[in-house]
């Protein structure tokens, strides 16, 4: 089963070929869970959404269609999807902005080191988004800080659907660059 491709195993998964959905399993079950770390920044937390996401995958194997995309991209979007609505549940209060970029860690220890670090860029940050156009700068508070969807923000900003993922997409990009040229030249 581990030579056959990640469409072929879901195709098995579809029709309740057990051997199939073993070996998918197996296949991802790390970049799941990893992800899902990544993301909710909590072991446990992570395992929940990792056995949600693998789950949902094996519920709703027959609705792939692989013309639409690769395997692994439609697994992680699920998983990515499932931990962004377990931070949703756990966080019922709006994430300070001086510390969203730590979202992203994989580490749920804690460090001192690095909540000091983030709280030392604050600054940096701040900067950072002040560059950004207005509209982005609004797209990404509220996507990133607020955690609202795409769609939200596209009904909060009365803007389409397409234009609120694009400013949120540049605005996080620009962001980024920004924050990354402040790390190179300091």
């Amino acid at each position: 089963m581990t030579e056959l491709s990640d469409e072929a195993l879901l195709a098995g998964m579809a029709i309740g070929d057990e051997t199939a959905a073993i070996a998918f399993v197996r296949r991802y079950q790390r970049r799941v869970y990893g992800l899902a770390l990544s993301i909710v920044g909590e072991r446990r937390a992570a395992e929940d959404v990792a056995q949600d996401a693998l789950l949902r995958v094996w519920r709703h194997a027959q609705v792939f269609d692989p013309r639409r995309g690769a395997a692994a991209v439609w697994v992680l979007a699920i998983t990515r999807n499932l931990a962004i609505d377990a931070i949703r549940v756990r966080r019922p209060t709006p994430l300070d902005p001086a510390s969203f970029l730590s979202l992203g860690s994989a580490s749920d220890e804690g460090v001192p080191d690095e909540a000091a670090e983030t709280i030392d860029r604050a600054p940096e940050i701040r900067e950072a988004l002040a560059t950004l156009p207005p509209e982005q700068r609004r797209a990404v508070m509220l996507a990133v800080v607020h955690g609202l969807t795409a769609a939200d923000v596209s009904e909060r900003e009365s803007i389409p659907l397409g234009t609120a993922k694009t400013r949120i997409r540049t605005g996080l990009q620009r962001l980024r660059r920004a924050l990354e040229a402040q790390v190179r030249f300091p």
